[in-house]
This record gives structure tokens, sequence and C-alpha cells, in this order.
């Protein structure tokens, strides 16, 4: 969501004269757009602004300006904090109020320290200026579309309620004519992004609310779309309805990002995540019935406090159950304001790195296991861009694997058979085994 909010945002300063920068010294105004879901995460932004607000003097030295931007999650969460902390930030703006940038950054010219953390979502989206087709080709022929933003679920661990509001989805017609843009301007894939995306409920022309599946039978008619994702979605969001357009639309790729986050039900149950793991897998069970060649990745915390050895050994259970295809690993890290943050009951830095390296080489190996079974298999390849060897083109498998194939230019943004012929430890190599074109 961050790299699509970046995006927007290079579309709105473009229409002030703004064009990127090669590299940070030359550029005469620096927008961070962070993230708070981690601690990491967010201390990393300040070790930044310590290093940009030394360029900054040195571009005064030079009778030059330099203009910076916090945006994002951290600005939403800690706002004119941000400002206190470092005193060289000249304005603070919050996910859901950056498309009022241009004149906000006018109000900091002319004096003013402004920190703006307003949650207007479909203000924005009503706001924020088209992409030229320009613009939409330098980004690739894949290209993510934002259609519900903000979380009421209230994960014990998470930030993002507080930073991103409650749920709010796009009306049909909106994301309709964003997509026919992109399309026109050479998109083959997009995905559809949400903090929740699958409680998505939009208004259509009608009036009448749409679901996720709605939104994908729609946009599967576009004659020139050859692909349909989605990401990040919840186990107890996964209707009937979603779970059949796996099988009804063809478009759709075979491929679900679905975090857990645990596979004890006495974590979940703290983690106020409203689903046990029989619910998880049984959602897994009815995806795998409709189409059996579905790939599942997942999010997994370790170390939430309270948690014990059996805890975590059911986590393990759990994706020795599943196989999963990938899979992104964190430890527990406290984010102020949650209620899991307030706990007396934190697990110990050694114990969380210890289950942090058992669940990685458990997950780790189910990856390299799924790399390795598609030796052999012709999957349909979305090519995106010149590979790193001359001659060389790559694109996405339906998994979201990286593959490496020998071919023309001319091949880029077209869906194309590949025979998979190696699994290396990060992507795949294979060879176009007919001229038959998808788009």
């Amino acid at each position: 969501m961050n790299v699509y909010d970046a995006a927007r945002m290079s579309d709105l300063l473009a229409k002030e004269g703004y064009d990127a920068a090669a590299r940070e010294e030359d550029a005469e105004l620096v927008v961070l757009n962070t993230c708070h879901i981690r601690e990491k995460a967010a201390e990393k932004i300040y070790s930044e602004l310590g290093r940009l607000a030394v360029l900054k003097e040195e571009r005064r030295a030079q009778g030059k300006s330099l203009e910076i931007v916090v945006a994002g999650c951290v600005a939403q969460a800690e706002g004119e904090l941000v400002m206190r902390r470092q005193r060289a930030v000249d304005l603070v703006v919050g996910p859901q109020s950056y498309h009022r940038l241009p004149a906000l950054l006018k109000e900091a010219r002319e004096g003013a320290r402004v920190a703006d953390t307003d949650f207007a979502a479909r203000e924005k989206f009503q706001a924020l200026p088209a992409p030229t087709k320009a613009q939409i080709a330098a980004r690739g022929v894949s290209a993510f579309v934002t259609v519900q933003e903000g979380c009421d679920k209230f994960c014990s661990f998470c930030v993002v309620p507080y930073t991103r509001g409650a749920e709010i989805s796009r009306k049909v017609e909106s994301i309709i004519e964003e997509a026919r843009r992109l399309v026109d301007g050479g998109v083959r894939e997009i995905v559809l992004i949400g903090q929740n995306v699958n409680a998505y409920r939009g208004e259509d022309e009608a009036g009448r609310s749409t679901p996720l599946e709605g939104l994908f039978e729609r946009l599967s008619a576009f004659d020139d779309l050859t692909r349909l994702r989605y990401t990040t979605s919840h186990p107890v969001d996964m209707t009937e309805g979603l779970i059949d357009a796996h099988a009804s639309l063809e478009k759709l790729a075979p491929f679900l990002h679905l975090p857990v986050q645990s596979g004890s039900d006495r974590v979940l149950k703290e983690m106020n995540r409203r689903h046990d793991a029989r619910h998880y897998l049984d959602v897994v069970e009815r995806l795998r019935r409709v189409r059996p060649d579905i790939a599942i990745s997942s999010d997994f915390i370790v170390g939430f406090p309270g948690e014990t050895e059996e805890d975590f050994q059911a986590t393990l259970a759990l994706i020795d159950a599943v196989e999963f295809a990938s899979s992104f690993f964190f430890k527990y890290s406290p984010r102020p304001g949650t209620p899991g943050a307030e706990r007396e009951d934190q697990i110990d830095e050694d114990t969380k790195r210890d289950r942090l390296a058992r669940l990685e080489a458990r997950v780790e190996a189910q990856r390299r296991a799924f790399n390795a079974a598609t030796v052999g298999r012709t999957l349909e390849v979305l090519f995106e861009k010149q590979g790193r060897h001359d001659g060389q083109i790559a694109g996405k498998s339906p998994y979201m694997q990286a593959v490496h194939v020998d071919g023309d230019e001319g091949e880029i943004g077209r869906l194309r058979p590949v025979k998979i012929v190696a699994a290396g430890p990060n992507s795949l190599s294979g060879e176009i085994v007919e001229a038959r074109e998808f788009a």
C-alpha cells in the first residue's frame, strides 16, 4: 500500500512541476513514506531523518533549499512528535491526507510547520489526479489499486486501526475507472490491495453493496487484462463467494496470501484474531477443493506475550498441515497504544530469536520444496522486464515466483507458457514452449 501511495503522491507532485531526482543529493524535496507496523521500521525513519538534516544544512550553506516531508503511518501515529524529534522536518502528513500535499507544502513554505493527520479517505480518492500514460508505462505491466483502507478487527498486536482508521471501501465505479486507465496505459496485471482487502463492500452505480468477488467479475471483462490478484486478506472474511471466484474466474491467480499469525488457539484468542486454527485449516481446505492448484502464503508472529513452547509447537504443526508456498515471519514487536504492548508477560529476546530461527527453517524448507515441484511443469508467466543478462527476460509465475527465460524484449507485457527447467534459491529458470499469446 505504501508503493501505491508513493506513486499517487508522485502523480500529485508531477502536476506541481516536480520530476523524480536520480539522487537525494539532487532533490529539492524528499518525501519519506513510512511504515509503523514494527518498531524497527519506525526507528529507521529517525535515523534517515538525521542524515537528511545534515544534507539540508549543507544545501542551505550552498544557498539551496531542501524540503523534508514525513508521510505514511509513522506520520499518522506520531504527528507533531516527528517534528519535535527532528527540527529539519517541514511537513508531516498522514496516509489519508496526502491528497492535500501541494497545499500543505505551500503552507510550510509560508513559515508554518504543518502536521495533517485527518482521516478523510473518500475525499482523498476523489481528489487524486489520474496518472498519465507515460507515468503508467514507466511503472511496469503490474499495478496496485487500493480498493479498501483501514481495519475494524483490532488485533491486539496491530497499529493499523489507529494509523489507517476504520474500514472504508471505495465505490466500484471509481475503481473500474482507475483500472481502465491502467489497462489502457499498458498494465496487464492488477493487484487489488487493502489493509483487510476481502472485507471490501463497495457501493456500485445502483447503490448496491458489492463484495470483492463482484469487483473481480467486472475486471475480468477487460480484454487486455490478463491476471488479477489481491492482498492482504483476513481468514474470517474469506466468504464462499470469494472462494468460489477462485474456481470460476480464469484471470484470478491461483495464489492467496492469507495471514494466520499463530497456530495456537490460545494465542489467536489473545491476539483477538477472531478465528482459531481449525477455521483457518477449513478455509484452506475449501480453497483447495475448488482450486486444487492454488498456493497459499502466510504471515507468522513468534514470541507474542505469553506464548509458550507448546503454543509455538502448535504453530509448527499448522505449518506442516498446510504446506505453504512461502511465508513472512517476524518476532513480536510491541507497538505503543496496542493491548499487546501493555502486557506484563513479554517474551525475552533470546526465546523470540530461537523460535524465529526454527520457524524460518520450517517455512523455508516448504518454499524450496514448492519451487522444486514446479520443475517440469508449464506455467503461464507474465513477463515484466529485462533480465539481469543480455537476451534474458523476467516475469512472475501465477504463484509470485520470479521466472527467467531467454527471450526477446517484445515479450514484456505478455502472458506466455513457460516450461520450468530449474529452481534456484530465489527464482526459476524456464523456456517459452509455444508462441501462443494471451494479451
